[in-house]
């Protein structure tokens, strides 16, 4: 699907904003959503099993401070997170580390700026599929809460400080309390936008649970929901969904970890089914230390996490690990 994104700089209220320029907002097709099998699936494709994380380096965990919420661009060349490193306007800023090629090391990291960040909290970055969106959590002044979740939008994709000045996604799918660390989930069949998130308003069945919020036709998104099957009596955060819709990670200090946070996963057969029951990712990524932040590329095959472990830089670094399709199989070439 194709829309002009020429007009969204002007545009001035979260509704129109995210009308105007949502990439769903064209008829869909009848079809039912039918998506292979993912990896538990009988004939679906065979993941590896995860490889030893490995810290990013100095450059990009700043010696002294936090390095969080990782989320790498469609292409693999740019990869943002919050950091509370010198140069930054508040507390947390969004930051950004580019590099020419797959092959090349990354860049000095460079702060977003005004029009994303503020005096407060900003953090937890992740991108709608096309690229034009980028979601992210903040307590700066003029919320509905303590978070609130906000959206900016860029019109050319490939050039990471075009973002427009951030916009809250408004009292809906906000509340009074912390609504933070957002990913939207654009179905591949019918295109329509989810919002998954994690709060700690009322009404779960932990401290913070997953919720979420639909779009609606007129941009906006809807009240939220409470996702069970992947909500604990603990703490649940960042959920990252693989584009297909059918892995999602998330961090969790609920019972049966290896230490402080661990990462999970829960996987589904299509996107009209429930999620299974989040399982530990095991050792060979979690450790007895801090684990959680997941970020994951969108072709799978590469998971970003912040971690506390022994090895690191700052208070909290980001580190990586990867995978390949079919145990003891070749690597896949990264989707573009």
């Amino acid at each position: 699907m194709t829309r002009s994104f020429a007009m969204c700089a002007g545009l001035l209220t979260v509704g129109t904003l995210l009308q105007a320029c949502r990439p769903d907002a064209e008829p869909v097709g009848p079809n039912a959503r039918r998506i292979a099998a993912d990896a538990a699936g009988e004939d679906g494709p065979r993941w590896s099993d995860w490889s030893t994380p490995v810290n990013l380096g100095p450059l990009i965990n700043a010696t002294g401070f936090d390095q969080s919420g990782p989320a790498l661009s469609k292409d693999g060349l740019s990869l943002y997170f919050a950091s509370s490193r010198p140069g930054g306007l508040g507390r947390n800023d969004l930051w950004v580390a580019h590099r020419e090629s797959r092959d090349d090391a990354w860049g000095a990291p460079q702060n977003l700026g005004p029009n994303v960040n503020s005096s407060g909290d900003d953090f937890a970055p992740n991108f709608s599929n096309n690229g034009h969106w980028m979601y992210f959590s903040s307590d700066r002044p003029g919320g509905c809460g303590a978070h609130d979740l906000y959206v900016s939008y860029r019109q050319h994709t490939e050039d990471d400080f075009d973002w427009q000045p951030a916009v809250n996604l408004g009292c809906v799918v906000n509340t009074p309390f912390n609504d933070w660390l957002p990913d939207p989930f654009e179905d591949p069949e019918t295109g329509r936008t989810t919002l998954y998130f994690s709060s700690n308003r009322p009404g779960g069945i932990g401290f913070l649970n997953i919720y979420t919020s639909d779009q609606n036709d007129d941009g906006t998104f809807g009240p939220a929901t409470l996702v069970r099957e992947l909500s604990s009596p603990a703490r649940d955060a960042r959920p990252v969904l693989a584009p297909d819709g059918l892995e999602l990670f998330l961090a969790s200090n609920r019972p049966g970890g290896l230490g402080d946070w661990d990462l999970w996963v829960s996987r589904r057969v299509t996107t009209l089914d429930p999620w299974g029951t989040p399982v530990n990712v095991g050792p060979s990524v979690n450790t007895q230390y801090f684990e959680a932040a997941p970020g994951l590329s969108a072709d799978g095959t590469m998971l970003f996490l912040r971690s506390t472990r022994p090895g690191g830089f700052g208070i909290g670094d980001l580190w990586m690990s990867t995978r390949h399709h079919g145990a003891g199989g070749e690597q896949q070439p990264i989707v573009p």
